[in-house]
């Protein structure tokens, strides 16, 4: 075996090693786009039910007589406060990372 063919080799071994680290991100990737849909369905999932919750509270509220509307009106802050609440945490975690256990740096494909 020549000089020449060993460096072809060796090389060739590098540029497949190279290739599965790319892979290997390119699955992380995949993994943490569809960890993000998910996050995402739940948190705003819990934030659209406190805003048909309190549609339905100011639905009552314009239906109900003189005496019933205190009532609700605290039922309505109520609501408004879970709503708050509820859009507050979910800001929150999309301006955070997701902790997924895995190192917060990426593999970087290197020549060996």
């Amino acid at each position: 075996m020549s000089l020449r063919d060993a460096y072809r080799q060796k090389f060739e071994a590098q540029l497949e090693e190279a290739n599965a680290r790319l892979s290997i991100l390119k699955a992380r990737a995949k993994r943490a786009a569809a960890d993000g849909r998910i996050f995402a369905h739940d948190e705003l999932g819990i934030t659209e039910e406190k805003i048909a919750q309190l549609k339905s509270k100011l639905k009552e509220l314009g239906g109900a007589s003189e005496g019933a509307w205190e009532e609700l009106k605290v039922g309505i802050e109520g609501a408004w406060s879970e709503l708050s609440t509820a859009a507050r945490k979910a800001a929150e975690k999309f301006n955070s990372e997701p902790d997924t256990g895995e190192p917060k740096k990426a593999t970087q494909v290197e020549p060996s």
